[in-house]
């Protein structure tokens, strides 16, 4: 009996620790790393856009949370076979066996659901349909057709990624605008440079299981040409607004000092051909995107 009653706190622990590897395991399949720099993209455009209350950021970002996080956890499910053979997805939860592949499917595409439905009924119809394309062409575009198929995948399928500026623009409007469609084009030039630089990374992975990433069809020295061709493009598309009169000084002297030191970095990473390189200009392609649209509020504000 006393056995019995020793044992039950070190049961109980147990099964506590299986509960928050669940949970953990779960809330992983939303990806949310990725999350934090899309739902910044989110919430700082809504605050260009107008003057949103803090329920309807709050309630924007849930619905964006659960459309990107449902999309993440359908390509947690897609992925499962080429993830199980790369070091570094290895241990995800649905290759490793912890989640199943139908529960993942079905987690993700619950959350989908429930994101178009609270969108729809709390923000605005438009919102809701954003997020919904964002959800599909992540979904359907990318993961199910591009990645595996051509190494425009992310050039391409970076239009999902793309979409949040036009959630958050349309949460405080109720409409989209010129200020609105170049948000999402900084999104989606800024992708190609940000992602290639991580497959440089990963060229040797991406090579084992198949996927056409540009270093792995045509070359380390093209893809390092190409992010610069891309960082370029970026610059000159960071800049237009304030010719075009959408943001002012504080804008343009932040958007000039990043896109050259982005430029700076792509323009090394060509030269060098290293891995430092690469993880740098990868590491500060997150910050470029963050800082840029800081600036855009504190120009609007200021």
């Amino acid at each position: 009996m006393e056995a019995s009653r020793a044992s039950q706190p070190a049961i109980a622990g147990i099964a506590q620790g299986r509960t928050r590897q669940v949970i953990g395991d779960y809330v992983t399949l939303t990806k949310p790393k990725v999350q934090s720099l899309l739902l910044l993209t989110t919430i700082t455009t809504m605050y260009v856009a107008g003057n949103p209350s803090l329920g309807l950021v709050a309630l924007t970002c849930l619905g964006g949370a659960l459309s990107a996080g449902g999309a993440g956890a359908v390509n947690h499910w897609f992925d499962r076979d080429i993830d199980a053979l790369m070091r570094r997805t290895a241990d995800r939860p649905v290759p490793s066996g912890r989640i199943s592949p139908r529960a993942a499917l079905s987690f993700g595409i619950v959350l989908g659901a429930l994101s178009f439905a609270l969108l729809s009924t709390t923000v605005n119809l438009l919102s809701a349909t954003l997020a919904l394309l964002g959800f599909l062409g992540y979904v359907g575009i990318y993961t199910a057709w591009l990645k595996r198929t051509t190494p425009q995948n992310i050039v391409i399928g970076g239009a999902a990624g793309a979409v949040p500026p036009l959630v958050g623009w349309s949460a405080v409007t109720g409409s989209l605008d010129s200020t609105a469609l170049y948000l999402f084009a900084i999104v989606f030039y800024w992708t190609p440079p940000h992602f290639w630089a991580l497959s440089l990374l990963m060229k040797d992975e991406y090579a084992r299981v198949g996927v056409p990433m540009m270093p792995v069809v045509h070359g380390e020295d093209e893809t390092r040409r190409q992010i610069v061709l891309y960082t370029v493009l970026l610059f000159v598309l960071t800049l237009l607004p304030v010719a075009f009169g959408f943001f002012g000084v504080i804008y343009a002297v932040v958007a000039g000092v990043l896109g050259c030191i982005f430029l700076v970095l792509a323009l090394r990473l060509q030269r060098r051909k290293d891995r430092r390189s690469a993880l740098r200009a990868y590491l500060y392609s997150l910050a470029h995107l963050a800082l840029l649209f800081v600036a855009m509020v504190l120009d609007v504000r200021l």
